[in-house]
């Protein structure tokens, strides 16, 4: 069976994106399920997050994606047994302007993924904040869905307009399944009236798409990237780490619900 593809995007950054890629991915690898992690960043914060540094990469995303590098060569191991990670760095950020020569651009990702979707049950990617050739590619070869992360605070739909201009033209044109598989509300903090007011204002444009569980605002959630850890391994008894849990727990019930 195929893994279920699913990325990660949101055009505005400190969305807390990355967070809940990285920290999903590592509840489903305790869960039991195989997972690889795709940095699609040129910021490689998924990479940082998981304990790899960027800067000593011998094979990266670039080199998968412009280089035709097997993904096989890319994909290093994390200290959560049933988490992979392709990492990527800075090089990555010159592959847009050399995406933009090559033929069926659009699908680099899609094809590059096509060797190991049989090995996992999930593959994550990781897109960056903006719409170009990158987050096109991971949108490309998100198979079963994108994946909204939203934050509680103001403005926070502002600018998902753009985001779902573009979910509409790649589905028309280059992932005819692509849709809207979640979304989930971030740094949430119960003591205001605005994140309440963010609340009720995503459930009323995303009723059906919007997951119960809210990420909260979180000290330990912040700290944990700078140790190279997931919220997971760094502090698995936080509020943060408690609230990934049960999104974990909550995809695996949408996700594998909906499987023939």
């Amino acid at each position: 069976m195929s893994a279920q593809i699913f990325a990660f995007a949101n055009q505005k950054g400190g969305v807390g994106k990355t967070t809940t890629a990285v920290n999903l991915g590592a509840f489903l690898a305790q869960a039991g399920r195989s997972v690889l992690l795709v940095d699609n960043d040129p910021q490689g914060n998924a990479t940082t997050c998981l304990g790899v540094e960027p800067r000593n990469l011998t094979v990266s995303m670039y080199d998968v994606l412009i280089e035709k590098t097997p993904i096989h060569d890319a994909i290093t191991l994390t200290d959560r047994v049933g988490l992979d990670l392709a990492p990527a760095n800075v090089d990555l950020a010159g592959a847009e302007v050399e995406m933009a020569g090559l033929m069926a651009r659009e699908n680099l990702l899609s094809r590059a993924l096509a060797p190991v979707v049989h090995k996992y049950d999930y593959i994550l990617i990781d897109d960056p904040p903006s719409l170009g050739l990158l987050t096109i590619n991971g949108l490309t070869a998100a198979s079963h869905g994108v994946l909204i992360p939203v934050q509680c605070e103001y403005l926070a739909l502002e600018g998902l307009s753009m985001l779902l201009d573009t979910l509409r033209q790649v589905r028309e044109v280059l992932n005819a399944r692509l849709h809207i598989a979640g979304v989930v509300l971030t740094m949430y903090d119960g003591r205001t009236n605005l994140s309440q007011q963010v609340v009720a204002e995503v459930q009323a444009h995303f009723p059906n798409e919007i997951f119960q569980t809210i990420i909260p605002r979180n000290v330990r959630l912040s700290e944990a990237p700078s140790f190279g850890q997931t919220i997971l391994s760094y502090a698995p008894a936080s509020a943060g780490a408690m609230a990934y849990a049960a999104l974990a727990a909550e995809f695996i019930q949408r996700m594998e619900e909906q499987q023939p």
